[in-house]
């Protein structure tokens, strides 16, 4: 049985749900991945409204559209980041507040645990067919890093920085994981420059910090690595049993210089001259066949979710062929060897 096929709706959020519902559903998916901004899903609504979560169910099932995960990027990045004037323009205003920083990263903290409760609160109610494919609640998002504005170390970074960045994340997460734990929820970090973890050593490191967490994993999207000179299939190697979760986002990157560098130039995605751009799926230069190979491997059964970014291409045409890209890409594992039939016949 093939994977559910979802688009997540982070890029979508300024279509109301009710008007993107229907185009997801003649583009061809499953079902969607819901951003916990625009109106997609709201968070202190599902948590102190009765019928919030039931009207939404119903507004999918209306549109013979399932889900299987929720997402809150924009907060957890407040969670440990070093707070600025950019958070306010990505944070709910009761998470914004008076904009004093730890205040903010508080009041982000508040905000994930509830996400976790909203998203058991939510998935209970799924009707019974979506239920029956479910492996687990999950919820995606970002973490924030502390230490990020340290990735290039000039001035020197001063001794034992970098570990207390670590150690910050570990503590403010870890009791966040714990309501997971409570809820039977699990988190699962785009492993993302601009997070705690942004690559293979990151991630372990990450792990470290909240001991082994059994709710903390990841969500894979391979895009983000090979831009960076990082094997994205090793991560899979690596962390096959960690993955809750995957994104189908591509991206090109380029062999040879470029005027505008790793780093982006502080250019604007799609200008002339980058050495890398996201790329709507089968666009770009990931390699999605091994990818699914290894996702098989490692025994994941969850949704395939589009991530549709593509600067240089119309979205609903590209959310339209990414659905038919990823149809005919993804395959399930032999349950028996191709020459079996040898032994069976003589």
């Amino acid at each position: 049985m093939a994977r559910p096929l979802t688009l997540f709706t982070g890029q979508w959020a300024d279509l109301p749900l009710e008007a993107l519902l229907a185009k997801v559903k003649a583009f061809g998916y499953d079902g969607v991945e819901l951003a916990c901004w625009g109106d997609h899903f709201n968070v202190q609504r599902a948590l102190r409204e009765d019928s919030y979560c039931s009207s939404l169910w119903k507004l999918l099932e209306s549109n013979k559209l399932s889900c299987f995960a929720i997402s809150n990027h924009l907060v957890g990045q407040a969670v440990c980041d070093q707070i600025d004037a950019r958070h306010q323009a990505i944070l709910p205003e009761h998470v914004w507040g008076d904009g004093e920083p730890e205040g903010v990263r508080a009041r982000a903290t508040k905000e994930m645990e509830d996400t976790a409760r909203a998203a058991r609160k939510f998935f209970d109610l799924a009707p019974s067919r979506v239920a029956e494919q479910m492996t687990a609640v999950v919820v995606n998002g970002f973490t924030g890093s502390s230490i990020w504005p340290y990735i290039y170390s000039f001035p020197p970074n001063l001794p034992g920085q970098i570990e207390a960045g670590f150690e910050d994340f570990g503590s403010r997460w870890g009791k966040i994981l714990d309501v997971f734990e409570e809820v039977d929820a699990h988190f699962a970090l785009e492993v993302h420059p601009g997070e705690i973890a942004f690559d293979i050593g990151t991630a372990h490191r990450a792990l470290a910090a909240v001991s082994g967490h059994p709710r903390f994993g990841f969500n894979y999207d391979p895009s983000h690595f090979p831009y960076q000179g990082v094997d994205y299939l090793a991560f899979l190697r690596e962390f096959g049993d960690r993955v809750f979760h995957v994104h189908i986002k591509d991206v090109w990157w380029s062999d040879t210089p470029t005027t505008i560098g790793t780093f982006g130039g502080h250019s604007d995605f799609g200008v002339d001259g980058r050495n890398w751009d996201f790329r709507s799926p089968g666009r770009g230069r990931v390699d999605f066949e091994a990818v699914v190979r290894l996702l098989n491997h490692a025994g994941y059964r969850g949704p395939l979710s589009v991530e549709w970014e593509d600067p240089m291409m119309d979205r609903e045409f590209g959310a339209r062929e990414a659905a038919g890209f990823v149809r005919r890409l993804d395959f399930d594992s032999s349950d028996r060897g191709f020459d079996d039939a040898f032994a069976e016949g003589s």
